[in-house]
């Protein structure tokens, strides 16, 4: 709104009025900063300072060109050279050089280093070339960059270059991976045997069944499980397996005397 000579009000424009908002909010870019901008540069986006043009490199308080050789592509990072070696090329230095792919092998993503190859299925790589992968009986093949590229089948274990048939004694069981035994419940490993194990009088088998354990009151001597004294003014603890003193009473040697 403007007064007019006559006391009134006019309303001004809706285009002009945005001309006015605009022209009052656009932060003002002093000719002093944009003339410190070096050539192939440009203002930051956020914040103070300059960056250098997409294809340029920052050299001091200048924007140098970025010497691209032969066989690469310009990159938008911030760090490295400002370029990378097209597919089928790895860089040395200052150079793209080709990547020689061996037979049976083929090309892959060198930009972040490696070979620039690897070995086709079925292959391995073996001194800078790949051979076929010679699968054994009761082998299969498997991708893996690692190993020997086979894996032997369940009940059987790699032995050499070959699958051997895992044979698991009398009392005896294939383990879940298929290329070990282990021995049933009451039953340990003995050698390439599985044997009995002798639960004593009052004693029985743990958990797992691999070992035995007193009952509570007696503690293993040996391979028996013997009684436990308990003496005056003490009580069986909490696992079974040994006596503390009652209150006020404390434990010396094998008794319990007053505090």
């Amino acid at each position: 709104m403007r007064s007019t000579p006559y006391g009134g009000a006019i309303a001004l424009p809706p285009l002009l009025l945005f001309g006015f908002f605009m022209a009052a909010c656009e932060p003002a870019f002093p000719q002093s900063a944009a003339a410190q901008l070096p050539r192939n540069a440009h203002a930051q986006p956020y914040g103070v300072g300059w960056e250098c043009n997409y294809g340029y490199r920052q050299a001091g308080e200048l924007c140098a060109a970025v010497a691209l050789p032969a066989n690469a592509h310009l990159v938008d990072y911030a760090f490295g050279p400002g370029w990378e070696c097209d597919r089928g090329y790895r860089g040395i230095g200052a150079a793209c050089t080709a990547i020689i792919v061996p037979g049976n092998g083929h090309s892959v993503d060198s930009s972040f280093g490696g070979k620039g190859w690897e070995c086709n299925r079925s292959y391995r790589e073996t001194n800078d070339g790949c051979v076929a992968v010679t699968i054994p009986e009761h082998g299969f093949r498997v991708d893996s960059l690692f190993g020997n590229g086979w894996e032997c089948d369940r009940g059987y274990r790699t032995v050499g270059d070959n699958c051997v048939a895992v044979r698991p004694p009398v009392n005896g069981y294939l383990l879940r991976t298929g290329n070990a035994w282990g021995c049933e419940r009451g039953f340990q490993q003995s050698g390439e045997t599985c044997v009995a194990i002798a639960v004593p009088e009052h004693g029985y088998l743990d958990s797992a069944g691999g070992a035995s354990r007193c009952e509570r009151g007696y503690k293993k001597a040996g391979t028996a499980c013997t009684a436990i004294t308990v003496p005056p003014n003490a009580h069986l603890g909490n696992s079974g397996e040994d006596w503390e003193c009652n209150r006020p009473y404390r434990r010396q040697d094998e008794t319990c005397i007053a505090l």
